[in-house]
């Protein structure tokens, strides 16, 4: 699931010189899409140091975008500054995304390869550019609109690595604990399953017993209504119910204002009155009921002040849902013997 801390860091190649206008609109964009952007502008190309430097560079982020109008940079041995950056990135399988200048713009003479060998190879790396997500662009303003559309659709196609602030990043030592639990766990519904099925007979009982208890226990819940002043339609609620109506909806956690909307809207004696947004549901009746289930072992808080189902909460909606099926086919066998 995407993380709202995590940012992508997004490299752009390009020659230096003639594109200064065009690369800082480019930079802009990267960031706007709430990305960094990554130029290698202090280093030079032709020095063996920082070549290891920028390839690095490369290495680490998570897109490659190549700006090129009608140069092809340094000339580096058997290759150039562009083709040597496009070729990092396609050792380190970086997604690449081309902004290629169009034909027929309007362009300096002054901002052309004049060699023949330049020209050439930089032909030839426009062709090698066109095999990846590319477009073609005219001015600044085109070339903004391009950039937009071609990042924001490899960000979404293409989700990648990203990084996250070391405050928000998950320690090594809470991750290896996570998994040291993960595969504790799979240990035990191993064993349930195969080596103690005394132990599953166990777990069945405390299932039922947890389902009695939910049903002979009670709570009053009070509406507040958007034009309201005060609490009203106080109403009384088996457990049993509310753990019914809320089970469901434990796909992901939930908040204690979460769950008081829902539970307001679900649970709403006035269909004439709308509740409001903000605890339609007293809070503290909620958090109440919520302690509850966790004492049956039903929820868990997760300490991000949301609560999630357990395993045995699941396992108890489960029983709870079949006897409701069994209870449904035995009402329809017992219609289709009077007919």
């Amino acid at each position: 699931m995407y993380n709202m801390y995590k940012k992508y860091l997004v490299f752009i190649s390009s020659t230096q010189e003639d594109l200064k206008a065009e690369r800082r609109e480019l930079a802009k964009v990267v960031t706007e899409l709430g990305a960094i952007p990554v130029t290698m502008d202090a280093f030079d190309n032709t020095l063996e140091e920082d070549r290891r430097v920028i390839c690095k560079a490369i290495k680490e982020c998570d897109y490659f975008i190549n700006l090129t109008a009608h140069k092809i940079g340094e000339k580096l041995d058997k290759s150039y500054s562009l083709e040597l950056e496009y070729a990092y990135a396609k050792k380190a399988d970086l997604p690449v995304l081309a902004l290629i200048i169009n034909d027929k713009a309007r362009w300096k003479e002054s901002k052309k390869e004049k060699d023949a060998s330049a020209v050439s190879s930089l032909e030839a790396f426009k062709t090698s550019l066109k095999s990846h997500s590319n477009d073609t662009w005219s001015n600044i303003g085109e070339l903004r609109q391009k950039a937009l559309s071609l990042l924001s659709r490899e960000m979404n196609l293409t989700p990648r690595r990203g990084w996250v602030p070391s405050t928000e990043a998950v320690e090594p030592s809470v991750a290896n604990e996570l998994s040291r639990l993960i595969r504790e766990n799979e240990i035990l519904k191993t064993r349930i399953k195969m080596e103690k099925p005394d132990f599953a007979v166990n777990l069945g009982e405390k299932v039922k017993q947890t389902l009695r208890v939910l049903a002979h226990n009670h709570v009053s819940l009070s509406f507040y209504y958007a034009n309201g002043e005060n609490w009203e339609n106080t109403k009384t609620f088996r457990y049993l119910r509310l753990y019914r109506l809320l089970a469901p909806e434990f796909s992901t956690p939930k908040t204690a204002l979460d769950i008081s909307r829902f539970l307001g809207n679900i649970l709403n004696p006035d269909l004439s009155k709308i509740i409001r947004k903000d605890f339609p549901v007293p809070s503290n009746t909620v958090k109440k009921v919520m302690a509850d289930f966790i004492l049956l072992k039903l929820m868990r808080f997760t300490g991000t002040e949301t609560y999630e189902m357990t395993e045995f909460g699941n396992e108890v909606f489960a029983e709870f849902r079949l006897r409701q099926m069994l209870t449904k086919k035995h009402q329809h066998d017992n219609e289709q013997e009077s007919v």
